[in-house]
């Protein structure tokens, strides 16, 4: 068996990728009502507290060191156990092919591609390079990750009504008990805001007369997420909704007067040097993206966000998915994260906020979740049954996996592409399997 330093000799060396600003035109935001806007002077000092919290110490970012499982104090014999389990799950039609990338104390341990990244029109192999479309992910990484730099700013209050900022939001429902409860920035996070699970897109894409991002669709959007039926009074369930990360998009474009696409890649990808991370990624980047399902011309979708409301309403700039991004570039999130919201010199939260994270409010211990995180709610099966309970993470639909325990210092990244060729695919069991061979790996 090859050691895992073997894994990293005569890899591909992926070329240097574009930059974002000057190939992506995103589109144009329709006009939110000015209940926020501050002097510019204001305004001016809450970029400048942003910058300050992005600002890197040293030139540029370094990409993580590469150990060997017993440098980390893991089984590497343990650890190798992830091969045969992949490869079932890829000889089974589960997906096409996967990226594995292990990290502890910062540094990885294992990095490795299976199977292919496209088995149709015709076979690609699997690169650890590969770019993949995050689908949810894109929750905690950007849009999550963005809220809380706001607060970190003094710009938003997670105990701030919704409609503090999007003045013609519904954020009052009476409860069972005929008290009125008020839907405020914290449920949105933890998905107890009670707002529908998806919103109906193709009764909303016809009732608009232009195409995807467009003034008009986002209107019919807004006006649909405002007004629509709550499920439930703030706090008292739990309802996955994805509307509740693009109403917190749209609070965070309110705030800055930025897209969210612009703000974090401003703010938190660029600054950590996440190269290979962004929202509307150029065609040259094609070449190394995994694809998903045909579209509707029929061809396999490829850099084009595969989650219809983030591609059919939002345009592709979206806080519910949308993020493509790389093994790599997640596992130095993952650092930042486990590093109290710095990364090699270059801050992107406060430790409050970062920890903040990765708890769950007060008074929504019943509902599983962090603030963007999945701690343990029913959604959170890809943590597998050994790793401790203070573990978080997030899955995409797309068939992408990402955990961190901050207990043992490790990060899980599992990505692949389980709807191509044509949306069959299933890795649920994979990732449990994954993460419980990783756990048990852990001797020291």
């Amino acid at each position: 068996m090859k050691s895992v330093t073997s894994l990293f000799n005569n890899r591909p060396t992926l070329p240097t990728l574009p930059t974002l600003p000057a190939l992506v035109s995103l589109p144009t935001l329709p006009t939110q009502p000015a209940l926020l806007t501050p002097p510019a002077i204001l305004m001016l000092l809450l970029m400048a507290t942003l910058t300050l919290l992005s600002l890197p110490a040293t030139i540029s970012a370094q990409p993580l060191p590469v150990i060997t499982p017993q440098e980390a104090g893991m089984d590497e014999a343990v650890l190798a156990r992830v091969d045969t389990v992949i490869g079932q799950s890829i000889a089974g039609g589960e997906t096409p092919g996967a990226v594995l990338l292990v990290m502890r104390n910062n540094r990885i341990v294992w990095r490795k591609a299976y199977g292919d990244r496209q088995v149709s029109p015709e076979p690609v192999p699997m690169t650890v390079e590969t770019i993949f479309d995050m689908a949810s992910i894109t929750k905690p990484v950007a849009t999550a990750t963005s809220i809380m730099q706001l607060v970190d700013a003094g710009m938003i209050r997670l105990s701030d009504p919704v409609s503090h900022y999007l003045p013609g939001f519904n954020d009052r429902v009476p409860s069972d008990d005929g008290r009125e409860r008020i839907i405020r920035v914290v449920h949105l996070l933890t998905h107890s805001a009670g707002l529908p699970a998806y919103p109906p897109v193709a009764d909303l894409v016809a009732g608009a007369d232009t195409g995807p991002g467009s003034g008009s669709r986002l209107e019919v959007l807004y006006n649909w997420l405002d007004t629509a039926k709550r499920e439930f009074a703030a706090g008292e369930s739990f309802l996955y909704s994805c509307p509740n990360f693009v109403t917190l998009q749209r609070i965070v474009e309110v705030v800055t007067g930025e897209t969210l696409a612009d703000y974090s890649r401003k703010h938190i990808f660029g600054p950590l040097q996440m190269s290979r991370t962004s929202y509307l990624p150029p065609d040259d980047w094609k070449e190394f993206t995994a694809p998903t399902e045909p579209g509707a011309d029929g061809e396999q979708m490829i850099c084009i966000v595969h989650d219809p409301f983030a591609r059919e309403l939002m345009g592709g700039n979206s806080g519910n998915a949308g993020l493509f991004s790389t093994a790599d570039d997640l596992a130095i999130f993952a650092a930042m994260m486990l590093n109290g919201g710095n990364w090699n010199g270059t801050r992107i939260l406060s430790k409050a906020a970062a920890d903040a994270m990765t708890r769950i409010p007060h008074g929504l211990e019943s509902q599983g979740r962090g603030l963007g995180w999945d701690l343990n709610s029913s959604f959170a099966t890809n943590q597998g049954d050994l790793f401790g309970p203070r573990t978080y993470g997030h899955t995409g639909f797309t068939g992408t996996s990402f955990i961190i325990d901050p207990d043992t210092e490790t990060a899980v990244i599992l990505l692949t592409n389980r709807v191509h060729p044509n949306g069959s695919g299933n890795v649920v069991r994979l990732r449990s399997l994954i993460a419980n061979i990783v756990a048990a790996s852990i001797g020291q």
